[in-house]
């Protein structure tokens, strides 16, 4: 088209970078809503300024998102009603048979729901040097421009962050040895196996489970089997398995079509570190579940 020759060339760069962006704002706001939004809100401010005075435009977008992301946390900080400190990270659901979406897998990569549970803990300016500089390689000048400080001071900032998220390794175990261990913990869990559970549970296993209440959490093996034997119920549910960011996780689903849980594990050489899992029925209805199975019916119908 005639004179829209510039605008179509900016479109196109901006595209280019809008994965990493996502990315970027996903690590930094636990939601892929909210991190959309920061992504347009990045292409709005592009759209008014000369893109001829943008000599590095994929720093400069880097730039712009980690700024509204940084004002996204602190607000949430200033309004504690909006309760964003009893509630888990957004979960990204995906059919484990047909594989994430390039987007889906983005976000999953490298972002184990162990970690994003410890980056919501982190103060914003922690939790931006940390994801900038670990995560994608910013270097400590640029990030010390996005908070206003100097590069010594982002690059204390991420050390400290970095202490507080060690232990939060990715699985190297292949996806179907992962998998095998969910089920394990699944059947132990539905034959009130104790000492099945334990097998595959690490014993400093951690299960955060997002309620109707906030959020709970269960610390060592012992604890966690306990949780998982109590779950049981009478009637018969089905599962159907899923990936949660990547991780072997199973959907609940009651007789009547109701979503009752999603559930997710992290397993680290042959055991679970990590469970995390949404009871919590308003939570449930606003993600993008897999239909409801016809396959297994289980013994656990809430985690």
């Amino acid at each position: 088209m005639t004179g829209s020759g510039p605008e179509e060339a900016v479109a196109e760069a901006f595209e280019e970078q809008r994965g990493r962006l996502v990315a970027v704002a996903y690590r930094m706001l636990g939601s892929r809503a909210d991190a959309e939004d920061a992504v347009q809100e990045a292409w709005l401010r592009l759209a008014r300024q000369d893109p001829a005075a943008i000599d590095n435009l994929a720093g400069w977008l880097t730039t712009v998102v980690g700024r509204v992301c940084i004002d996204v946390l602190r607000a949430r900080k200033a309004k504690p009603e909006a309760s964003y400190d009893d509630r888990l990270p957004e979960l990204v659901v995906t059919e484990e048979a047909d594989g994430a979406p390039e987007d889906d897998a983005l976000l999953a990569e490298s972002v184990g729901l162990a970690l994003l549970v410890v980056l919501d803990t982190l103060r914003p300016s922690e939790r931006l040097a940390f994801v900038l500089h670990d995560m994608f390689a910013v270097p400590f000048e640029e990030i010390g421009q996005i908070i206003g400080r100097s590069p010594d001071a982002s690059k204390m900032l991420a050390s400290r962050a970095r202490r507080k998220v060690q232990g939060t390794q990715r699985s190297t175990d292949e996806p179907q040895q992962q998998r095998a261990v969910v089920d394990a913990f699944l059947a132990a869990a539905r034959s009130g196996d104790f000492e099945g559970l334990l097998r595959v549970l690490d014993p400093d296993v951690t299960w955060h489970s997002q309620t109707p209440r906030g959020v709970t959490v269960k610390l060592g093996a012992t604890e966690v089997a306990a949780k998982a034997k109590l779950a049981t119920r009478a009637k018969q549910v089905t599962t159907h398995p899923v990936l949660v960011n990547g991780e072997p996780g199973v959907v609940a689903w009651g007789a009547n079509g109701q979503a009752l849980s999603v559930m997710a594990c992290t397993v680290i050489d042959g055991r679970i570190v990590e469970i995390v899992s949404v009871t919590d029925p308003e939570r449930l209805a606003s993600m993008d579940l897999p239909g409801r199975p016809v396959q297994r019916p289980a013994g656990i119908d809430q985690f």
